[in-house]
């Protein structure tokens, strides 16, 4: 798993969310499948504030692949803070590093490869100079 460091300057977008209730299961902490998704919202709001027109132009992506690793849990009201940036690029696909964390306390690392793809196809595209530019990240291949 590529990791993104917490505090980096590779931090490109920082995303917050407040744990509720209906996120926990019976061990009153967050249900795994939730991390997923709290990723999926902080890649698609980074996204759509970063690159004009994301997914309704030119540009859009497609999931790969997710890896997760969890090393603490988070609980219900805790603000669980999402750090993303992207740790590698390829001619056609990326990697975006997310590290969550409450406060100090680190609870999940993941890296999501996403396909760069046309909106409405399922036809892989190469990532444009304008994308990565925008993305930041590591120098592209």
């Amino acid at each position: 798993m590529r990791r993104c460091c917490l505090g980096s300057p590779a931090v490109r977008y920082r995303h917050e969310v407040r744990v509720r209730y209906g996120d926990c299961d019976m061990q009153r902490v967050v249900y795994n499948p939730h991390y997923m998704a709290y990723v999926d919202d902080a890649t698609d709001t980074w996204f759509r504030e970063t690159l004009p027109g994301f997914g309704d132009s030119s540009f859009d992506t497609m999931l790969k692949r997710f890896e997760i690793e969890w090393s603490s849990p988070a609980r219900v009201g805790e603000l669980l803070v999402l750090e993303l940036a992207v740790v590698r690029w390829g001619t056609t696909s990326f990697d975006v590093g997310v590290t969550g964390h409450v406060g100090d306390r680190l609870v999940f690392e993941a890296t999501v490869v996403f396909v760069a793809t046309t909106p409405g196809a399922a036809r892989k595209i190469p990532v444009s100079d304008d994308v990565r530019a925008r993305l930041g990240g590591p120098a592209s291949p």
